[in-house]
């Protein structure tokens, strides 16, 4: 070894051996995967099927059976009787979108001279904008649903509460028809308890309904609305079977229904916008939209069941880094690869203005 020369112990090496930037690749993608989980507020509220290869994913939909009285004698299997129900059967076909992805890059000259790690903050970014992209996808999934017709002949269709009248509406009155008017707290309680009926009425499982509200609206189910503290109106007043806390300020339950926040639902008119999710393979809005783009300029909140919405998951959230000696710098790349649809509309149902 020559004069002055040294052995640095490398600190992204493996046992002091192999690719310095080893250890470092690895810390880079658990903070992608960590930041992901942690800003998704829809993943655990519907289906995922995740396939091996393949474009696309069937989910098969069934109806219902029926019931009628036996009269002696007479053979059930007989065709000419009325006893053999013959349940409709239909499939959902999911499409696989395009490889979704965000990247950056950086300059090995700026890593050395900054003096903090940008690379965790690199790593915290690129996964919430996957996971801003992933939850309002979904999210526009579930009001598609809530405006879609019957999966199957005989079944029901997704359901839409005005919240203007506490009316409970069909599919058919989506859209922008220019009362605006935000809701009340009071209103938002009465339309939880309409939905809550109307998912009763469609046979939707009790368990795992959730409501998903925007904090605008979520914060008026505590203080009635007003600027003023209205307990008497307020989804938290234990008096008549709240189950929230002003001091911090949670509404657990209204209804039976779980009920959630998210700054990930939309709220303009993006039925024309062909750009970004219009993109995506699958046509939620069956015509009247763009890929997961439609009209959202009345949605207030979702109420739904897990088994309103699907996603296919053809490639998980992986991470890629590259040093480029070319560029004197490093490409950092998150992706996935999922598409999304309705399932079974009967278990969704949109809060509108």
């Amino acid at each position: 070894m020559a004069n002055g020369d040294t052995s640095p112990s490398r600190v992204g090496q493996i046992n002091g051996a192999g690719d310095a930037d080893a250890l470092f690749l690895k810390k880079f993608a658990g903070e992608i995967l960590t930041t992901f989980e942690e800003n998704n507020v829809f993943k655990p509220l519907h289906t995922i099927r995740t396939i091996e290869n393949g474009k696309s994913a069937q989910f098969p939909v069934t109806g219902v059976a029926s019931a009628n009285y036996y009269t002696p004698g007479q053979n059930i299997a007989d065709s000419g009787n009325s006893y053999l129900s013959d349940i409709n059967k239909n499939e959902v076909v999911i499409t696989i979108d395009d490889v979704l992805l965000a990247s950056s890059f950086l300059s090995s000259i700026d890593d050395l001279k900054n003096h903090y790690d940008i690379r965790s903050v690199y790593a915290s970014e690129l996964g919430k904008a996957l996971a801003i992209r992933f939850d309002t996808a979904i999210a526009k999934v579930f009001i598609a649903a809530a405006r879609s017709a019957a999966n199957v002949t005989g079944g029901k269709a997704g359901q839409i509460v005005d919240l203007s009248g506490n009316v409970l509406t069909d599919n058919a009155d989506a859209g922008d028809d220019g009362d605006n008017t935000d809701p009340t707290g009071a209103e938002l309680v009465a339309g939880l308890f309409t939905a809550a009926r109307g998912l009763d009425e469609n046979d939707v499982p009790e368990s795992d309904r959730f409501c998903v509200l925007r904090p605008a609206e979520y914060y008026k189910l505590i203080t009635g609305g007003s600027g003023a503290l209205t307990i008497a109106s307020s989804a938290v007043n234990k008096d008549v079977g709240g189950a929230g806390s002003l001091a911090s300020g949670t509404v657990p339950q209204v209804a039976g229904i779980n009920i959630l926040k998210s700054t990930h639902i939309p709220s303009t008119d993006l039925s024309g916008t062909a750009t970004g999710d219009g993109a995506a393979s699958n046509d939620v809005f069956g015509g009247s939209g763009s890929g997961y783009n439609g009209d959202f300029s009345k949605t207030v909140g979702i109420v739904s069941h897990p088994s309103a919405v699907g996603t296919v998951k053809l490639l998980d959230l992986a991470t890629e880094s590259e040093y480029q000696m070319e560029r004197q710098g490093t490409l950092f790349v998150a992706k996935y690869a999922m598409g999304h649809a309705p399932l079974r509309p009967e278990c969704a149902i949109e809060l509108q203005k």
